[in-house]
């Protein structure tokens, strides 16, 4: 490793792990900011979920390297589209039962974007969107899905976790394993290597 202090900012416990699999030093400073209400405006301005996905993460590292100016902030978000419905993360059960309910059968799109900012100008960015098609389980599955995995599920804005019980859930997925996981990192990997974060 350089000299180059790595910051991930982001509090998801997946993209931590991907890193830290990866052998990555960094440090973990959430960006606090209303993932909500921007997805909301960038809906109102007629912005497809790709480049609402960007937005969030180039908000994110920047609001992270405003307070770390000689850090390299990685932002990342994830938007689950299907059938032009944008989803988010369940925030209980019963909406993660329904999500499910909606996407079986279905092709859904995961637009997931990653963003490196260095103090006030983005490095780097990187668009993935693989599309996963989920097979047609029966509710008795279902049921027993959502048993098995329990809270899990809510950690995930499409109420699985495809590196657990959830790969059941489809029948064929295309596109970047990781960023499936929420972080394209072999993309990353490569821009740290080229900007000197990484060694190699």
């Amino acid at each position: 490793m350089s000299g180059v202090r790595l910051i991930l900012g982001s509090g998801s416990s997946s993209r931590r792990a991907l890193l830290e699999a990866a052998g990555l030093s960094f440090d973990v400073v959430p960006a606090d900011i209303d993932e909500g209400a921007v997805k909301d405006m960038a809906r109102g301005r007629g912005a497809s979920a790709g480049e609402t996905a960007f937005l969030l993460a180039e908000m994110k590292a920047r609001a992270v390297a405003e307070k770390f100016p000689d850090g390299l902030v990685i932002g990342a978000d994830q938007l689950l589209v299907c059938e032009e419905e944008w989803f988010d993360k369940p925030p209980n059960m019963a909406a993660a039962r329904a999500h499910l309910r909606k996407l079986r059968g279905k092709v859904h799109v995961l637009e997931t974007a990653v963003v490196c900012q260095r103090g006030g100008e983005r490095a780097w960015y990187h668009v993935s969107r693989p599309r996963l098609t989920m097979r047609m389980f029966s509710d008795a599955y279902l049921e027993a899905y959502l048993a098995s995995e329990r809270d899990a599920v809510l950690g995930s804005v499409g109420a699985y976790r495809l590196e657990g019980r959830g790969v059941q859930l489809f029948e064929e997925i295309e596109g970047d394993f990781f960023a499936i996981l929420g972080l394209p990192l072999l993309p990353l990997l490569s821009f740290l290597r080229q900007a000197r974060a990484l060694g190699g």
